[in-house]
């Protein structure tokens, strides 16, 4: 089994992690040119828990939320986040918001970025353990594009 998974197969690790007493965090996002602040995220996500899940938007999700992007391709974005060690599984979703695969997974910890408040976090209804991890200021995809762009690259 690989670490880029679709929904059945994810389902599936997460019920066996847990039955092994594991605890499960999830967290999303587009995840488009990692930078370092992904992976101190990252990092911190994994440390409230046993097994990580990220689940990345396609390419139309996050077309939709972020007009212009992404600027990396949704397979090229798996497959750099599964490499991470601090990351156990990834999947995607299409859907604006992940709220449909949280209800099927029911992580133990809910994690979103600093920029995002506890009660603003979707799946927050379902997910009891839910937190919003400090954001890194000055570190962010949209920050990188532009200094680019003033590149003139």
């Amino acid at each position: 089994m690989g670490r880029i998974l679709g929904w059945n197969e994810l389902k599936e690790a997460v019920d066996t992690a847990k039955a092994a007493g594991k605890r499960v965090v999830f967290t999303n996002g587009c995840f488009d040119i990692i930078h370092i602040g992904h992976v101190r995220y990252l990092r911190e996500a994994r440390s409230l828990g046993d097994v990580l899940v990220v689940a990345l938007n396609t390419d139309c999700s996050v077309s939709r939320i972020k007009p212009g992007r992404p600027v990396t391709p949704e397979g090229q974005r798996a497959e750099v986040v599964a490499s991470l060690h601090m990351v156990d599984f990834v999947t995607m979703f299409g859907e604006d918001t992940p709220y449909e695969l949280i209800k099927l997974l029911k992580p133990d910890v809910l994690v979103k970025g600093g920029d995002w408040k506890r009660e603003e976090i979707v799946g927050s209804d379902i997910v009891f353990d839910t937190r919003s991890l400090p954001y890194i200021k000055g570190v962010s995809t949209t920050e990188i594009i532009e200094k680019i762009k003033k590149l003139g690259v």
